[in-house]
């Protein structure tokens, strides 16, 4: 083994998800989104969600992402268990440590391509002046070098997407999770969108856990799991 695949097998889990269940309350009833679901994601690793509509698969990433919190069970990441800490605490843990990437972009409208990839680091504390200047680099690297001061209107939906994943790696995290990133693209762009995220994975050792309906796109990239009937399952 190398020393590279050795510190890879020390490095703590990215992801620890045990036993997690989520269930909502309507009325008398309780209604189950799933139970039990445990799941590991190693630091670098791409792990592919899938699941029919309403099989609560963006709850789960909402869960991983803690903007939501479970029923019962334990959700860890990089060691911390997020749903003990408080309002506060999440959102600034989740700057520093998640990136988050949906199938509508969210950026904002008013804001250039810069702009918006700087705000989690001006959020975050850092001088605008290196904000800026992780941004630049990093929107070249997404191949935006020169769309730079372009506001969302002025580009197109691939464009858009990549200045989202961009904003999602600013604060170097050690996971980005993806909701659908290509659900709105073209074949040709969701293309170019995958190809990007493979090479940053290998770049910058990033984690993704994505929620896709694009089985080539989750064949391609790494493992797949399927959200079924409450239940986590590995496809094969």
């Amino acid at each position: 083994m190398s020393k590279e695949q050795s510190a890879m097998s020390d490095s703590p889990l990215v992801i620890d998800c045990r036993q997690v269940t989520r269930t909502y309350s309507e009325g008398p009833e309780k209604l189950t989104i799933f139970s039990d679901i445990s799941l590991e994601v190693a630091p670098g690793e791409t792990v592919a969600i899938v699941g029919s509509s309403g099989a609560g698969k963006t709850t789960l990433l909402n869960l991983l992402g803690g903007l939501d919190k479970p029923s019962s069970g334990q959700i860890s990441i990089c060691g911390k268990e997020i749903h003990r800490l408080s309002e506060g605490g999440r959102a600034r843990f989740r700057n520093r440590h998640l990136g988050f990437v949906y199938q509508f972009h969210h950026l904002l409208p008013e804001f250039t391509a810069l702009e918006n990839v700087m705000m989690p680091c001006v959020l975050g504390g850092l001088p605008v002046a290196d904000a800026r200047k992780k941004a630049d680099v990093l929107l070249g690297r997404v191949g935006l070098a020169e769309r730079l001061a372009h506001k969302p209107g002025e580009l197109s939906g691939g464009e858009r997407q990549r200045v989202a994943i961009a904003r999602a790696l600013v604060n170097e995290p050690d996971c980005v999770l993806m909701d659908e990133p290509t659900g709105n693209l073209d074949e040709h762009t969701g293309e170019g969108v995958r190809s990007l995220i493979e090479s940053l994975r290998d770049q910058f050792g990033i984690a993704f856990v994505m929620v896709t309906h694009d089985m080539k796109m989750a064949r391609s990239l790494g493992r797949v799991l399927r959200l079924e009937q409450g239940r986590l399952i590995q496809e094969v």
